[in-house]
């Protein structure tokens, strides 16, 4: 099974992105956070640097809407190319129509679900998705203390995901690091947004595959001689 990591541009150096992203060429995805003030009491991006962003990034783009009226709104994101566009339950009225808009126009569609948010009135809903995230945080600031009590429902996921034998990625964004990546990776995940623990190393590239090692063998059990990853 595939392990992506997806490093979150919140946690790198504003004033030098194109040179951020360059560092961090050898992750799956770049993870785009755009924060209206409003859903969430933080401003980050709009449409005009996620184009930008678009236009410069080595990897794909990975960009997450934590914003209002996102029914209106996140079409726009898949035209400009990103990769994945993923959008708030909390935040829309027709789930199900914005994800197969946001597909017609040729993005991947994802749902988040914030740490409170009961994951069982979506698990119907699954094949309409191709990616679910599990907020291990609460949205808003990187930066913040991962959730173990979030890894029930990522737990749920992952088991309807097999059992049905969808191809639906499961995301974790929130405090990921290598002390808590194997803990979600245990639980199901297979795709990880990290931030500070990507964007702080002296080598990215370095922590990137350290990250992705980890948690793969959490994921696929003990790897004979491999030793334990160190920050």
């Amino acid at each position: 099974m595939t392990t992506r990591i997806n490093p979150s541009i919140l946690a790198a150096d504003f004033a030098n992105l194109e040179h951020e992203l360059g560092r961090i060429a050898s992750a799956d995805l770049v993870h785009v956070d755009v924060m209206d003030n409003h859903f969430v009491p933080n401003l980050t991006f709009g449409p005009q640097m996620v184009g930008r962003l678009q236009e410069v990034s080595p990897i794909p783009l990975d960009v997450h809407l934590m914003i209002s009226d996102v029914d209106r709104w996140a079409p726009g994101y898949a035209e400009l190319g990103a990769f994945s566009v993923t959008f708030h339950a909390e935040a829309t009225d027709a789930p199900v129509a914005l994800a197969r808009r946001l597909r017609e126009i040729g993005a991947r569609a994802g749902i988040a679900l914030k740490p409170g948010t009961d994951v069982e009135p979506y698990l119907e809903l699954l094949p309409e998705f191709d990616q679910v995230l599990v907020m291990t945080v609460e949205p808003g600031f990187g930066g913040q203390s991962f959730m173990p009590e979030t890894m029930p429902k990522l737990e749920r996921l992952s088991r309807v995901v097999r059992e049905t034998g969808l191809d639906v990625w499961l995301q974790v964004d929130g405090g990921i690091s290598l002390d808590t990546i194997g803990i979600a990776a245990e639980a199901g995940a297979d795709t990880f947004v990290a931030g500070s623990a990507v964007f702080g190393a002296d080598v990215p590239a370095d922590r990137i595959m350290a990250l992705r090692d980890s948690a793969a063998a959490h994921r696929h059990g003990p790897v004979p001689g491999t030793g334990s990853l160190v920050g």
